[in-house]
């Protein structure tokens, strides 16, 4: 333990003081690549593959291969690339591309060269095999959190140990490592800076390398901060973004909430259904999957009547049509860990403060521990991997930051937001009016202004508007 701490230590002061001379030059090669765009027509793009090592702390570890996708500008005078960084941990940035933010990659052509960057762990950078529990989570036991929680470090334990044999080098997964991996592509592509776009996690990666490669990143463009010391949320802070979708809906939608969750932790409740095979399954839970539903379900306004129609159900003592939706997440086969987002999320981690904060207010709160499962939760569960508290210190870094925030966002809330870009003097900040996590595609003005940001315009908007979301 103590010698791999001294090698992380030591690669890590190297590649800051000369990333080129401190490791072998990265690796790249590109090719020509067609690209299937939304409306059917092929655009021609370029696949590009670096390769770097899997762990820059073991020179023994193997190297892989990091996947991206470049789209050339249509500018005959192209500023630094803008390269994609994708939410999760566990987001491809070349299926990004693919989906509801494509219109964003095209119009930033008109700037630079745009790279769908896939992270270390995903997507064409994907070098970890899948692995699934050698159980399924039994329904016999209660589902809470206690149970899950021994399920899922179980699970972690497990696979971590066939990752290894399978010469998966676990301790590069990282965010540092990932930083790194930025750094390296920057230095291939042979550009003096790079620019920076990313959501959520993404954000998180992009101030890591904003901080410990300063010199080499340019202009940054945000949505849905997450910040060093933000892998879990404050629940309070959740419960703030709750109050304003209350508001945004008109109606108590979180008294609602609060009651149904008092009811099952009072007495656990029985769930049975039916399957279209004529199998009849049969569970009991408490409060704890319904407040997981509540936060993957209220990440975007769409998913607000849902929300509200599951609440009024089981507020009315009515189970039957949550059960399927429960059982398939939980019970129907077993857990699944691929690998980057487990490992990249305990290896940034928390800190005993914020830990204890957020075990305080958890017991009021709506959301409790859950909004983040499983973190905190698998917390230490990997050895030496955790990056410490130096690594969880919010950045001050005077770059020229653009950032989209929803006011809905439970994901990441409008405060967890203002403590992660405080350091930022040279932010502006754009509120997205009934805003939720997934921004880059919520309104049809954001492209243009990504555009005029990267082009280096002053831009003068603050605010955007989306249409009031609907509850049931």
């Amino acid at each position: 333990m103590i010698a791999r701490l001294f090698r992380r230590l030591a690669a890590c002061a190297a590649i800051a003081l000369a990333p080129s001379a401190a490791l072998a030059q990265p690796v790249l090669t590109i090719e020509p690549y067609t690209f299937r765009l939304a409306d059917g027509t092929d655009l021609p793009a370029e696949r590009g593959r670096l390769i770097v090592p899997e762990d820059r702390s073991d020179p023994n570890s193997r190297k892989i291969e990091l996947g991206f996708v470049r789209f050339r500008s249509t500018n005959p005078r192209p500023g630094n690339p803008i390269v994609y960084l994708a939410g999760g941990p566990g987001g491809s940035g070349v299926a990004t591309a693919r989906g509801p933010r494509q219109p964003v990659f095209l119009a930033l052509r008109a700037v630079a060269d745009v790279i769908a960057f896939d992270q270390r762990g995903t997507g064409f950078s994907n070098h970890i095999p899948a692995c699934a529990a050698p159980r399924r989570l039994d329904p016999a036991q209660l589902l809470n959190e206690a149970n899950l929680t021994a399920y899922y470090r179980e699970t972690l334990t497990d696979c971590v140990a066939r990752w290894r044999a399978a010469g998966v080098a676990v301790g590069g997964y990282t965010t540092e490592e990932s930083a790194a991996d930025l750094e390296d592509l920057r230095n291939a592509l042979g550009v003096r800076r790079i620019d920076l776009w990313g959501i959520s996690y993404g954000t998180h990666l992009a101030f890591a390398t904003m901080r410990r490669f300063p010199d080499s990143i340019g202009r940054v463009a945000l949505a849905s901060a997450e910040g060093m010391d933000q892998t879990v949320k404050l629940p309070a802070n959740v419960d703030a973004a709750f109050a304003r979708i209350d508001g945004a809906l008109g109606q108590p939608l979180t008294a609602q909430m609060r009651r149904v969750h008092a009811r099952f932790d009072a007495a656990p409740q029985d769930f049975a259904f039916a399957a279209p095979d004529g199998t009849r399954h049969a569970f009991r839970a408490d409060s704890f999957p319904l407040r997981m539903m509540a936060g993957f379900v209220a990440k975007n306004p769409d998913g607000y009547g849902q929300l509200s129609g599951f609440y009024a159900a089981l507020d009315a003592g009515q189970s039957a049509p949550l059960a399927p939706l429960l059982w398939d997440f939980f019970y129907a086969r077993p857990l699944t860990m691929s690998g980057m987002p487990e490992l990249m999320d305990a290896a940034s981690g928390i800190s005993v403060a914020r830990l204890a904060r957020v075990r305080r207010q958890a017991a009021r709160s709506i959301a409790g521990m859950a909004v983040n499962f499983p973190m905190p939760q698998l917390r230490g569960a990997v050895p030496d991997l955790d990056l410490g508290d130096r690594f969880r210190r919010e950045i001050g870094a005077r770059h020229p930051v653009l950032l989209l925030a929803g006011d809905l966002d439970v994901r990441t809330p409008l405060e967890e937001q203002a403590v992660a870009t405080a350091g930022l003097p040279n932010l502006h900040r754009i509120l997205v009016r009934y805003g939720g996590h997934d921004l880059f595609e919520a309104h049809p003005e954001v492209p243009a202004l990504l555009t005029a940001f990267f082009r280096g315009e002053r831009i003068v908007r603050t605010e955007l508007a989306l249409p009031a979301p609907v509850g049931r």
